[in-house]
């Protein structure tokens, strides 16, 4: 993206003072933060990434990961957000250089202050290893070093986001001189990936150099897969052997050949720093134990040198004479003294041969014996040394973790075959066995995601235990056997807990119970299961009774889970029963088993046949009425008909008699 101009707000909060730096990702600036009155580093994504929205959503992520990350030796995540089409993390600023300016500057770097400046990178990514932050893109230039030389590791987790893309000619580069052979080749990165990027730091911090380089970026990983580094030695003599053999150990193809940890990566360090100093202390003793003989047999020699000189000697002896005067000889015979004076030349050459011989015999008797270092590689390490010390030649060890046996020689410098003076030293690089790891916490996290965390700690899954659990959700892990923080050797079985949910118990039979009872057996079982009552209409079930459940009955059910039941209902309607030509008492009965009310009214019929019978009713038969509903009969009353009749009146005469 184009510059930001001095003075530009950046989400209304961060002014910009100027730009600090430029990358393949991003331009960084300082900036204030004007809440808070304080500088911040802003960092400000190129474009071209901000259009990708995979990119985008990586980056958040991993920005808010970063963000959690606080530790003495990280550079602190303050903010993130968006501007002007692309998006800005702010990052706490510091004043100091980067560690790649110091190698540029000052490389090649005292193997101590090396050792000092590798531990605080170590130190900030074993804080973001154990929060579960894989820094993927380590390198001197995300170190920041102080005047003090402290160093703060930057970009964590944000490197996730722009991973590596190996085309992106320039901005990934720098990038590809550190890549573990495992990135190099787009297999999955661990712990382990960072840790050889930060081996490659060390290499660069002792030599100046970084171990593989080429004009391109596929050629430099490709060097990552194949081939083998320069040992560090042969760049720079003055480095020990014991702190190149840690650098080689580091830089190994294969994830499982080096340290496993940052724990083991720092213990490492302080072992070799440990016996550089020590080192250092017991060669100051030894030459000063070696300067005393020294110093005799040279006051010799120049003692000899001095009374050899001829000129002096004849200086001394027979000066007069070179003088041109004869030599006082106190009136002693003149043939004596010329006898002694014939001696004197015999004598100084005898004092020269056998003073020559004697230089020669004390260069022979001091002159270093050379011997040829053994190749005790494999070999147990009280063979190897005893082999070592048979030969004259003196080891020394530094313990390692190594998927190797315990107690096996795994390298040793210088290398075999190598001449040497007799008593050198000779380091041998010893296997401590699979080396430890921490048990990491995977209580409540799903149990594929647990698992692929416990081999990412070079741990084994174990055997998988199901039990239920109120507080647990199903599929996750409950707990781990060893529990989680401990150290355990690599490569030991974990076995989960896992929760299956809550507790299951069987589901009571309750049909054909009324629905009170029904719900008072479902509610007091052991699952305290809750009740859904759902009515149905039944012409032929008791009505308020269960006519089934769901689920079914006896099923195993997780405790608290709803059982509905379905309740027999009488139907509200009914079709009106047909009672025509029924008596009264006949049709009054039919129509209450029904479910309805009679109302009765007469009709005067005058056929005696239909008296007392139901002649008509309403509503009409076989129509569908509620119930409780009124049906009214019409019932024949029989009355005998009035008929039309002629009287004849007969007139009886009375008898007298």
């Amino acid at each position: 993206m184009s510059e930001v101009a001095d003075g530009t707000l950046i989400d209304g909060r961060y002014k910009i003072a100027y730009r600090l730096g430029s990358g393949g990702m991003a331009d960084v600036y300082l900036a204030e933060d004007q809440q808070l009155g304080r500088k911040v580093a802003l960092k400000l994504l190129h474009r071209r990434f901000a259009r990708d929205p995979g990119f985008v959503e990586r980056f958040r992520r991993e920005a808010q990961a970063a963000a959690g990350l606080q530790h003495p030796n990280i550079v602190s995540v303050y903010d993130r957000g968006g501007f002007d089409d692309t998006y800005y993390i702010a990052m706490e600023y510091l004043p100091g250089r980067t560690l790649k300016a110091l190698v540029r500057e000052e490389a090649p770097i005292a193997p101590l202050r090396a050792i000092n400046l590798t531990i605080q990178i170590l130190q900030a990514a074993r804080f973001a290893h154990r929060h579960g932050v894989i820094h993927r893109d380590l390198k001197p230039h995300n170190v920041i070093i102080d005047d003090s030389d402290h160093a703060k590791v930057t970009d964590f987790g944000i490197a996730r986001a722009g991973a590596s893309d190996m085309t992106e000619t320039g901005s990934i580069m720098g990038t590809a001189q550190y890549l573990s052979p495992e990135q190099a080749q787009g297999h999955a990165v661990s712990a382990g990936s960072d840790l050889y990027s930060i081996g490659v730091v060390l290499y660069e911090l002792l030599t100046g150099r970084v171990p593989f380089d080429a004009e391109s970026a596929v050629t430099i990983a490709l060097k990552h897969v194949s081939e083998a580094p320069l040992e560090p030695t042969r760049v720079n003599a003055r480095i020990p052997p014991e702190l190149e053999q840690i650098v080689m150990w580091v830089l190994n193809k294969n994830p499982a050949d080096r340290p496993q940890s940052a724990d083991e990566f720092i213990a490492a360090l302080e072992q070799a720093k440990a016996a550089i100093e020590m080192g250092s202390r017991g060669e100051r003793t030894a030459a000063m134990a070696v300067v005393a003989p020294m110093a005799g047999v040279g006051a010799y020699r120049a003692a000899a040198g001095t009374t050899l000189a001829p000129p002096r000697h004849t200086d001394i002896i027979v000066g007069p004479e070179i003088n041109g005067a004869p030599p006082h000889h106190d009136g002693g015979p003149p043939a004596e003294y010329e006898r002694r004076r014939a001696r004197w030349p015999w004598i100084v050459l005898v004092l020269i041969a056998l003073l020559i011989g004697a230089g020669v015999a004390a260069y022979l008797v001091l002159k270093p014996v050379k011997v040829l270092v053994p190749n005790v590689v494999g070999l147990k390490l009280n063979d190897a040394s005893t082999i070592i010390t048979n030969d004259n030649l003196s080891p020394s060890t530094i313990q390692v973790p190594s998927g190797t046996a315990a107690g096996t020689v795994i390298r040793e410098s210088p290398q075999p075959g190598t001449k040497l003076n007799e008593n050198s030293t000779v380091t041998l690089t010893v296997s401590s066995g699979p080396g430890s790891t921490v048990v990491p916490a995977v209580d409540n996290i799903k149990l594929g995601l647990a698992e692929r965390q416990i081999r990412a700690n070079h741990l084994k899954v174990g055997t998988i235990v199901k039990q239920s659990s109120t507080s647990v959700p199903n599929g996750y892990v409950i707990s781990t056997q060893p529990p989680a923080g401990q150290s355990e050797p690599q490569g030991t079985a974990i076995e989960l807990l896992v929760s299956t949910g809550v507790p299951k118990t069987p589901v009571p039979d309750v049909t054909g119970l009324t629905s009170a009872d029904a719900k008072a057996q479902l509610e007091s079982s052991p699952g305290n299961f809750k009740v859904k009552q759902v009515n149905q209409t039944s012409s032929t079930a008791t009505p308020d009774t269960v006519l089934s459940e769901s689920p079914a009955p006896n099923t195993q059910e997780p405790a608290g889970t709803v059982i509905t039941i379905v309740v027999a209902q009488a139907p509200t309607t009914a079709k009106v029963p047909d009672v025509r030509g029924q008596t009264v008492a006949s049709a009054a009965n039919a129509l209450g088993q029904a479910g309805f009310n009679v109302k009765q009214t007469s009709q005067t019929v005058t056929d005696q046949t239909k008296d007392g019978i139901v002649l008509s009713e309403s509503p009409a038969p076989n129509t569908t009425q509620k119930k409780g509903s009124t049906v009214t009969i019409v019932v024949g009353h029989y009355q005998q008909p009035t008929t039309s009749t002629t009287t004849t009146t007969t007139t009886t005469t009375p008898t007298t008699g």
